[in-house]
């Protein structure tokens, strides 16, 4: 006898504080991003269920904290805002309490992205164009104290542990593997900082040189160093002057 397919129904808005069964609490959750199509998204998709989304937040900010002050809290941040942006508001909500959960959300991810992400101290990543009955058990599962990634990063970093795994029977003397600089990609933001450690700038000078706080400058340069295969400052200076672009005239020093 065939499978009988069960269409997913959206459970009814909530009336009360609590959820519709009444058996589990509210989560206090906060959109942090100026995304209006994201936020109607969610709003549907988190009709009827614990997560209740507060009023919007478009920057970071004691007003869009506030919210979090409650128990428990989830912090979802749309991650298709400029990195710099999505890094202080993580800084910002982790600063303010270990216990709140950070989901980042965005259409897709790459592996730094990830990596940063994560060292910077996000508790899992949502992909928006996911079936909403996705998201919904993903955000309990991270409230739950478990860590989410989508099923398409898993597959890059498989793919990115077999190539480690080979290059050691290719040649085991070798140091760290300097990658080809059009196959890093580096933006615009990450030339800059290069251009500093070729100065033998520290963070907290390359911090007000770009006016962003050190702790960013920190987890910048902890995913350059990753990005281009180099192990230390010294050989990422050493890497950036042979591949990128030189200035001219005298070096100005921060």
């Amino acid at each position: 006898m065939p499978a009988r397919t069960i269409p997913f129904q959206p459970k009814p808005l909530r009336q009360t504080g609590r959820h519709s069964n009444g058996s589990e609490p509210e989560v206090t959750t906060v959109l942090i991003g100026d995304n209006g199509l994201l936020r109607a998204g969610l709003q549907h998709a988190l009709q009827g269920t614990p997560f209740v989304l507060v009023e919007p937040a478009s920057a970071p900010g004691a007003e869009w904290l506030q919210p979090l002050a409650a128990r428990p809290a989830l912090a979802l941040i749309d991650a298709s805002q400029g990195f710099d942006a999505v890094l202080e508001a993580i800084r910002q909500v982790r600063e303010r309490s270990s216990e709140i959960r950070i989901v980042a959300l965005a259409d897709q991810f790459d592996l730094c992205f990830v990596q940063l992400g994560h060292e910077a101290g996000v508790d899992g990543f949502c992909v928006t164009a996911r079936h909403p009955a996705v998201l919904i058990k993903s955000l309990e599962l991270i409230m739950l104290g478990e860590s989410v990634l989508p099923p398409a990063v898993l597959r890059l970093i498989s793919d990115e542990t077999c190539q480690n795994r080979e290059q050691p029977l290719q040649n085991t003397t070798a140091g760290p593997k300097l990658l080809d600089p059009k196959a890093c990609k580096l933006s615009p933001r990450e030339a800059q900082i290069l251009d500093c450690l070729m100065q033998g700038a520290p963070n907290k000078a390359i911090a007000r040189k770009l006016d962003v706080t050190e702790a960013t400058i920190k987890v910048h340069v902890k995913g350059l160093l990753h990005k281009i295969g180099v192990a230390n400052r010294t050989q990422a200076a050493m890497w950036a002057s042979q591949h990128l672009p030189q200035r001219e005239g005298p070096a100005q020093h921060i």
